[in-house]
């Protein structure tokens, strides 16, 4: 690989990802990053912090500590930190969709994204359900969410679901793209050659055998069985709540929890602050932070940014890791 080559997007001009952004250039890299958004908001944030921050064109990129190469997208209205302004919805989703664009085409190895408010994009007229989506509309491919920290990786069965919709949404077929999705991520993106994925029950007990439910009689097993006889390593279905012990956690690559709170809630506890939010299955590694705008924090200098940059490293690692494999 030449030299690895990151895009990053500060999300919503008016929370923290600005200033998140600020901090983490103020060390040197020895990748090139570039950063697709607003210049005058990068310079209020750095104010606010009074820290340094120099912006400069993409090709002068040279990793230097409080140096940030930048794509410059303006945002339509000014940005007054902790309030949101629907006008600038479109400069975020500009922002998205040109760095995305810069991975299909090639031009960077991965993608790293701060925090981006739902709410005020749709307030803005722009149909948004989330980044995640928005790049897997974009690429044209199925994706999988998965959130990591130093303990555990976590991908989920299904994301956003109201939890009476959940079961039905549980079918073989999108957990067979799940699981092979997981599993092929955990190979390319991870170097992991031979992954062992826990896959946890819907019911409590994992249905103690049908009492608690047939789901994993009728669909959760039959998938594991067919997936292991192409060589899959999987465990389960197992129970959820004693999945997550450390005895059991040394033994998995990753864990498949078939319903978002199933999942997080334990991740988060365990390691929230440099907790980083993973898009599977696109053509690109894309890492996200795992929180969410703080418009109560923005400006104020008191934003944590460990989940920003352990999202950069990750998408580092992720880049480089198909980028070994492929030149094998």
């Amino acid at each position: 690989m030449n030299q690895l080559r990151l895009a990053l997007v500060p999300g919503e001009p008016a929370g923290v990802g600005p200033e998140l952004c600020v901090r983490l250039v103020q060390s040197a890299r020895t990748h090139r990053l570039t950063a697709f958004g607003d210049p005058e908001t990068l310079q209020a944030a750095a104010h606010a912090l009074d820290l340094p921050l120099r912006l400069v064109a993409p090709e002068d990129d040279q990793g230097r500590a409080s140096e940030l190469a930048l794509h410059a997208i303006p945002n339509a209205v000014g940005v007054a930190f902790g309030r949101p302004d629907p006008a600038n919805a479109r400069a975020v989703i500009d922002a998205l969709e040109t760095a995305a664009n810069g991975c299909l085409g090639g031009d960077f190895h991965g993608l790293v994204t701060g925090p981006v408010h739902k709410a005020v994009i749709n307030q803005g007229g722009i149909a948004y359900t989330g980044t995640t989506e928005l790049l897997a509309t974009q690429a044209r491919c199925s994706v999988v969410m998965m959130l990591a920290n130093e303990t555990m990786r976590v991908a989920l069965a299904t994301t956003h679901l109201p939890l009476r919709d959940v079961a039905d949404a549980i079918t073989p077929g999108a957990l067979v793209a799940t699981l092979r999705t997981l599993h092929a991520a955990l190979r390319s993106d991870f170097g992991i050659e031979r992954p062992c994925i826990a896959v946890l029950g819907l019911n409590p007990h994992a249905g103690e055998a049908g009492h608690l439910g047939q789901e994993e009689i009728e669909v959760i097993e039959p998938v594991l069985a067919s997936l292991r006889s192409e060589g899959m390593v999987l465990e389960g279905p197992l129970p959820a709540d004693t999945a997550f012990l450390p005895a059991r956690l040394r033994h998995y690559d990753a864990l498949l929890a078939m319903y978002h709170d199933q999942g997080l809630p334990v991740l988060k506890f365990s390691g929230f602050e440099r907790a980083v939010n993973i898009t599977l299955g696109l053509p690109y590694p894309r890492v996200a932070v795992d929180h969410g705008t703080a418009l109560d924090l923005a400006g104020k200098g008191s934003a944590d940014p460990s989940s920003l940059i352990a999202a950069m490293a990750t998408c580092a690692r992720m880049a480089r890791a198909r980028s070994a494999i492929m030149a094998r």
